[in-house]
């Protein structure tokens, strides 16, 4: 005979975990990055301007208020045919990047495909890589003069062969199997580096370039340092000579502001040509 225990407690009932600040890899939505990202421009504002006030009157020159800071980028732009100069110095960068990127790509593409040229070419690419851009300047300046082609050739010397090795490893990082599978189906070498292992590697070496050209932007003042009459870091070099500290902060918020609208451009371009390959956000 079944004896009648009465209702069964029931457990208790679920809850999902709180979003947590620092949950371990977490993804965040659209939304919430943004506002974070706001957030976190705010902050470092706002320490920055803390930081000017806190300071003894008579040094506050030397660390001007963000809204001075400002205020100076509009004089430029108003008052001093800035915007020539901050088209210059997009110009020396985007066809020193461009330019480095078409010998990069290629190159790297073609090593992470053919071991036996990759043996030939990385020892010297690495070798290469430890390098500082700025040593050649003195070579820069003999060979092409205060020329803006002496200034490109430094952007170019200081991305080349760190692109070279990140698209290589973006190549190398191609599953092995769909080689495999493209040549058991009769595909060519060529079809296969062409039509398989360069589209797979596509969006890391976009992303590669997106993050070596803002190793370019920091090059920019150390490219247009010598003999330079235009572009943001004459400017701020100028501005050195005299103190003017308003300026050369205002060149820097400058570079800062450009960097971050070409890091978008480049996310852009990858979500329009690669949306497959964004992971989706919770």
């Amino acid at each position: 005979m079944q004896v009648d225990k009465g209702p069964q407690p029931i457990g208790p009932k679920f809850t999902p975990p709180k979003d947590k600040f620092f949950g371990l890899r977490v993804r965040v939505h659209r939304k919430k990055s943004i506002a974070l990202g706001i957030l976190g421009g705010f902050i470092f504002f706002a320490i920055w301007e803390i930081a000017h006030y806190m300071m003894p009157e008579a040094k506050q020159r030397f660390l001007p208020s963000v809204e001075h800071v400002i205020a100076t980028v509009y004089y430029l732009l108003a008052e001093k045919g800035f915007i020539y100069d901050i088209a210059k110095s997009c110009y020396r960068i985007f066809v020193s990047f461009f330019s480095a990127s078409a010998i990069a790509i290629p190159l790297g593409i073609g090593m992470g495909c053919f071991a036996n040229l990759r043996a030939t070419i990385n020892p010297s690419v690495s070798g290469f890589r430890y390098l500082p851009a700025a040593s050649f300047i003195p070579l820069l300046l003999v060979w092409f003069g205060p020329t803006d082609m002496a200034k490109m050739g430094l952007l170019f010397i200081g991305v080349i062969f760190f692109l070279i090795s990140l698209i290589l490893d973006s190549t190398d990082a191609v599953p092995i199997e769909l080689t495999e599978a493209s040549l058991t189906m009769g595909a060519s070498p060529r079809q296969v580096v062409l039509g398989v292992i360069a589209p797979a590697a596509a969006p890391a070496i976009l992303d590669s370039m997106r993050n070596m050209i803002a190793v370019g932007w920091t090059y920019l003042v150390i490219a247009e340092i010598v003999g330079a009459n235009d572009g943001i870091g004459a400017v701020m070099m100028r501005a050195g000579r005299f103190l003017h500290v308003d300026i050369i902060m205002a060149g820097i918020f400058t570079i800062g502001i450009l960097g971050v609208l070409t890091d978008s451009l480049f996310r852009l371009v990858s979500r329009l040509a690669f949306g497959w390959n964004i992971p989706q956000r919770g």
